[in-house]
């Protein structure tokens, strides 16, 4: 079966430091093809920049070998507060902008926590409409909202069903995450084949853990057609460039 699936990074943790430069000269040297950027990192790429510094960005990467796969926001919206949670819808759209201004394809967001006192289901509701309301608004920009699967309660899979059925939104779509729990309810293939129908984002972590199951994974990918990217969300290193070097060549590894 042909591998079409692509490598690249989440700048959170790994890349935090780095500007756009290092951005552009590190990635190609180490192999990679692609980038999320996290906000609140170096790089800068936030909603407060300009059309002239959106339009920049954008061409910066245009002219590169590297492309720019995401935003990683940290917009959620399980809060109980009407206000709370407005914010985090109108700061989700508004990120969603500024991924059609910069050019990235997708932005990221994430359910976070089940509130105590408040019934599951509600919550779930809850979050899945949010999803559709910012959804409406990134399909007139042409951009995905991804929902990372995450959070300490959130991330079970079979909660990730039931927030993307709630939204119902083509384009509201699923970010792997990678997790540990994706190993509870049934096995990773049940919990893979919940949300395999909307995975259109993969971040994958610490490679060296055998407890995952690295190969499945990309096995399941490759089953479903995924010619995406999977960005390796890593903690930092003295010596970054070099670290991802290797950590490409045991991604290439899993796959043979």
């Amino acid at each position: 079966m042909q591998n079409n699936i692509k490598i690249g990074i989440v700048t959170y943790n790994i890349a935090k430091d780095w500007t756009l430069d290092d951005i552009f000269r590190n990635l190609p040297e180490a192999g990679f093809q692609g980038v999320e950027l996290r906000t609140t990192h170096a790089h800068g790429v936030e909603v407060a920049l300009s059309r002239e510094q959106r339009e920049n960005v954008r061409k910066r990467f245009a002219d590169s070998p590297i492309e720019l796969v995401q935003l990683g926001s940290a917009y959620e919206f399980h809060s109980p507060s009407p206000e709370e949670l407005q914010m985090n819808i109108q700061g989700a759209r508004e990120y969603a902008q500024l991924a059609h201004d910069v050019g990235a394809k997708g932005i990221k967001v994430r359910p976070n926590s089940l509130p105590q006192g408040i019934p599951e289901e509600a919550v779930l509701e809850q979050i899945g409409h949010s999803l559709r309301e910012v959804g409406k608004t990134a399909e007139g920009l042409g951009v995905e909202v991804r929902l990372e699967v995450h959070g300490k309660e959130t991330c079970r899979l079979p909660r990730i069903r039931k927030i993307m059925d709630y939204a119902d939104h083509p384009s509201v779509v699923v970010n792997w995450n990678s997790n540990k729990e994706d190993l509870m309810d049934g096995g990773f293939d049940a919990g893979f084949d919940l949300v395999k129908d909307r995975i259109r984002h993969v971040h994958i972590n610490e490679l060296h853990n055998e407890e995952y199951p690295w190969r499945r994974l990309f096995e399941r990918l490759q089953e479903i057609g995924y010619n995406g990217y999977c960005c390796a969300e890593i903690p930092g290193s003295p010596e970054p460039a070099r670290l991802l070097k290797y950590y490409r060549a045991l991604f290439l590894a899993y796959q043979e």
